[in-house]
């Protein structure tokens, strides 16, 4: 689909300058541009690309003012990457307006869905599924029984949603995510072998969830995990069964919490953190990236080390990790000294 200069401006309430009916159809950066493509300048240290881009059209601030002559047309605004980030949220939204019922596919009798749905090739829709308006599901997706999502929900393939989950409205779920697996619930008797403890609760994902790649998610042994509205979760993130993540807290990549664990509001976790089960994490708190929490954390904490720790703590603590061999020498020579001495 292509777009001209002049429908652009008119979606970020910008002003042209040079040609209003240049027409562009993709995205780039600005030192890869290309005939046909639209880019931005927000950063000062590419301003020298801004003469030599072959982009059809350039996002540029209100102040910019060339020094050179310019084969790109110029969209002014308030704020180049703001705008910019306005088009890339517009070009996905058209990208992705996708609507029908490929084949094959399998929907159930007793499902239900709404206005506009896209159901791609070979995804399955189970007994009792309910799905809002502007639903779109991506190929290869399964929806288990007595599944609910919301409304302008994006499931993108191969994603698993398992039996008894409920999906809020506006939750975007990328590919290979797993959502209400069996929690990891074993126990085991005098010989060592284990047992099974069924796992009969569910997942509960409100509104406003980003879900990355790979991310698993599993169901609560009673009652449910419950992501709350605003989470954002990055790829390839294991959350246990009965964990609950409050509202507007974001947990970047290969994080793991262990089972019945209590993360609250917008806490910001680094990647590769670990969280123990059966514990409480404040409101507000940051944890440092490869951190690993063993206890409950406070209200606006801030937290790194393994096990963690107080981050101003192990900061001062870290100036002498670094120096240990050298501790360690002199104190060799010391003991040598009084040695020699004794």
């Amino acid at each position: 689909m292509k777009f001209t200069a002049a429908q652009i401006a008119g979606i970020l309430e910008g002003e042209v300058v040079g040609d209003p009916g240049a027409e562009v159809d993709r995205l780039s950066k600005i030192e890869e541009g290309t005939e046909g493509s639209i880019t931005f300048l927000a950063n000062p240290k590419y301003t020298s690309f801004i003469y030599s881009t072959r982009a059809s059209i350039t996002i540029v601030s209100k102040s910019f003012n060339p020094e050179e002559k310019l084969s790109t047309t110029l969209i002014k605004v308030e704020d180049p990457y703001k705008a910019f980030s306005k088009l890339l949220e517009y070009y996905n939204q058209v990208k992705l307006n996708k609507t029908g019922i490929e084949a094959p596919s399998f929907i159930s009798k007793t499902a239900s869905y709404g206005e506009n749905l896209y159901l791609g090739a070979f995804s399955y829709l189970g007994e009792q599924v309910k799905l809002g308006n502007n639903v779109k599901i991506f190929p290869n997706t399964y929806i288990g029984d007595n599944v609910s999502i919301g409304n302008n929900v994006l499931i993108f393939p191969g994603a698993k949603i398992y039996s008894e989950t409920i999906i809020g409205d506006n939750c975007v779920i990328h590919g290979g995510v797993v959502i209400g697996a069996d929690g990891f619930g074993f126990s085991p008797n005098a010989e060592g072998e284990y047992s099974k403890v069924p796992q009969i609760g569910n997942v509960i994902i409100e509104d406003n969830v980003d879900i990355g790649a790979g991310t698993t998610i599993d169901r609560a042994t009673l009652g449910s995990t419950i992501i709350r509205k605003g989470v954002k979760l990055d790829n390839q993130i294991q959350i246990a069964h009965n964990v609950e993540v409050g509202e507007n807290t974001a947990i970047a990549a290969q994080t793991g919490i262990a089972g019945s664990t209590k993360i609250g509001k917008n806490c910001l976790i680094g990647g590769q953190v670990g969280i123990a089960g059966h514990i409480h994490i404040g409101d507000r708190v940051k944890v440092q990236a490869q951190s690993g929490i063993g206890r409950n954390i406070k209200d606006d904490e801030v937290i790194q080390g393994s096990p963690a720790i107080g981050y101003n703590e192990y900061n001062k603590a870290y100036i002498h990790f670094k120096h240990l061999p050298k501790i360690e020498d002199r104190l060799t020579k010391l003991e040598k000294k009084q040695s020699d001495n004794g």
